[in-house]
Formats: structure tokens, sequence, C-alpha cells
């Protein structure tokens, strides 16, 4: 009887270890995403189109009559420019995360996941983590554009290809924190034309009250000091840092003196809070 007894106890499966568990399940939501991503690809061209048209805009409209560090030249605002336009790609995959999820809980996917015996917060990681994917593609794309187009890294001093991977490092931290804000916001809405809506609404002041187009100190000072504590300016400072561009703000605001702290910080923070937020939500949401 014992003898038995140990033979089904060597037999049964090994309780998994909850992290374990809920990085596989992560991992297999994430591929279950990018392979739904990839039979669309039109998802992932239209994501590809719009910061390709902002920087092709933006450098050959505004280029010359932005006066940065005192200079008018075309070239420093185009190098000026870039680390603006990569923060801004990064953060505006929050209105696809959003929508994404809306769409599941419309569908009743949500539901389907939540009856299966796997971690409750694998199924928004793995989602999020697939639209970090698309982000990662997104900005390479966006860099050889920019590339050709006339950036270029060491602009304004040394740099190298350490500091250079750093900020794209930092840029990816950022639109990983912010689609998770995406993600409370699908599952707080109820369509996924809602989530597209909500998810960009709040993203333009964040985006334009920040250093990634202008020159902080033309603004007013309430606005600059706003635009100065911004976590988006944060990270923008961080890449122009980083990637030895022209435009850096000299104030004597900690996220400006420290920007790639600062950067690091905030995003953390943004994930901490806001996953939290959306794996509370998720369990008691409803389709």
């Amino acid at each position: 009887m014992s003898a038995a007894t140990d033979a089904v106890r060597s037999a049964a499966p090994a309780p998994a270890h909850p992290l374990g568990q809920s990085v596989r399940d992560s991992l297999v939501v994430a591929k279950r995403n990018l392979i739904r991503m990839s039979r669309i690809p039109e998802m992932v061209i239209f994501g590809l189109i719009q910061p390709i048209m902002f920087v092709v805009l933006f450098t050959y409209v505004f280029g010359g009559s932005m006066q940065i560090g005192g200079s008018t030249s075309a070239t420093d605002y185009k190098n000026f420019l870039m680390a603006g336009i990569f923060a801004q790609t990064v953060t505006f995959a929050t209105a696809g995360a959003g929508a994404g999820i809306a769409d599941d809980m419309h569908k009743g996917l949500i539901d389907r996941f939540r009856s299966l015996p796997m971690a409750r917060g694998a199924v928004l990681t793995g989602r999020t983590l697939a639209d970090l994917v698309q982000t990662a593609l997104t900005l390479l794309v966006l860099a050889v554009v920019a590339l050709l187009v006339g950036w270029r890294v060491g602009s304004n001093g040394d740099t190298n290809a350490a500091r250079v991977l750093a900020a794209f490092g930092l840029l990816l931290l950022l639109g990983y924190a912010f689609t998770w804000i995406g993600a409370l916001i699908g599952l707080t809405v109820r369509t996924p034309e809602a989530a597209t809506s909500g998810g960009l609404i709040w993203l333009f002041p964040v985006t334009f009250i920040s250093n990634a187009f202008v020159d902080t100190a033309n603004m007013t000072p309430w606005l600059r000091h706003v635009a100065e504590w911004n976590p988006f300016s944060a990270t923008v400072q961080a890449c122009r840092v980083l990637f030895a561009n022209p435009g850096q703000s000299q104030s004597d605001a900690w996220p400006m003196q420290h920007p790639v702290w600062a950067s690091l910080i905030y995003s953390v923070l943004i994930v901490l809070v806001f996953r939290t937020l959306a794996v509370r939500k998720y369990r008691s949401a409803t389709a």
C-alpha cells in the first residue's frame, strides 16, 4: 500500500511555482497576440505610417523656422526633433493596446481566458509584451527613416553604441509603461472605438506640453514647470543626452538634470501603479 501511494505521489505533477506559471502563461498569451498581429499585416503597416508622416512633416514643414539653442538651422532642428518623435511613437502605441483589450472584452475572449487555470495577470502581461514587440519593430523602422532624412547621433558631442542602445531601451520602457495605462482604459470602456478615443485624448497634452517639439525655455513659467516635470520630457531629455543631440534643457529642475534616472523612475512607477490597477480591474470586469 505504501509503495503504491509513493508511486501515485511520484507520478503526480509537481505544483507549478506561481511566478514560473505566470511567466509561462504570459509568454503563451504574448505568442497568441503576435500570431494574431502577423495575420493582420495592415495593423502593423498603419502603425508605421503615422510616425513616418510625423518625421517627414515636422522635418520639412517646421525645420528652419524653429529656434533651438539660438539657432534656426534646419539640421539642428532635425537632430533635436527625433528624440521627441521616438518618444511620441512609443507612447501612442497605448491607444492600440487599449483598443485590442477592449476588442477582446467585447468578443468575450477575456471571459474565456478567465475561466482557464492560468495566472490572473498573464492575459494583460502577455498583451503588453506583444505590443512591446510591435513597438520595437516600429521604432527600428522609424530610426532608419530618421537616418534617411538626416538625423545623426553625436551631432552635438560624443556618444557610443552603448549609450544609443540605452536610449532606445528607455524609449521601450516608457512605451511598455504607457501600454499599461492603455490596458486599464481598454478594460474600463465598453467598445474598441471608445478605447481608441480615450487612449489618445490625454496623450496630446502629455506629448505637446513637453520638450519634444519645442524648447521649453520659450514657454511661460507655469507651463515650463509642468513640461519639465512631465515624465515624457524626462525620457526625451535622456535620449538627447545619450544620443548627443542638440536642444538639451539647461533647467535646474531635477528631471532635466538627471534625465536617465528620472526616466527610469517614472516608467517603473507607472508600470507598478497601472499594472496593479489593470489586474484588479481585469478580475472584476465583465464583457
